[in-house]
């Protein structure tokens, strides 16, 4: 199965996607191909274990950024979801829909390795 239609699958907005890389979809691929390694260079799970809270709310601040520009839709609200939470001073809360992401994120990335 192509990329853009497993990602469907799984949530994103592909259409709102690629509009936003103007309808061309080997660019908009090969962005997608960049998020595995915007995931690996955060570390969200050490600065929750660390106890670093600003660092979660910034490395979760820019993996929304990401994923929202690319429309990867359920990796974008979750993220949403963590940093709002931090925000408002909830981090188990924050810390707890970060677990619920992490296996979702897992699909996600898995999907764009597995078509690259």
């Amino acid at each position: 199965m192509a990329l853009l239609d497993e990602l469907k699958e799984l949530g994103s907005n592909v259409g709102e996607g690629l509009e936003r890389f103007m309808g061309n979809a080997a660019l908009y691929e090969r962005m997608l191909h960049k998020l595995p390694d915007t995931v690996q260079k955060t570390d969200v799970w050490g600065a929750f274990a660390n106890g670093d809270l600003k660092t979660a709310e910034e490395q979760a601040h820019a993996l929304k950024g990401a994923t929202g520009n690319l429309s990867v839709t359920p990796l974008y609200e979750g993220y949403t979801k963590v940093v709002d939470l931090l925000r408002a001073g909830q981090a188990e809360e924050a810390k707890a829909v970060y677990d619920g992401l992490v296996p979702v994120q897992e699909q996600v990335i898995a999907c764009i390795e597995r078509n690259g």
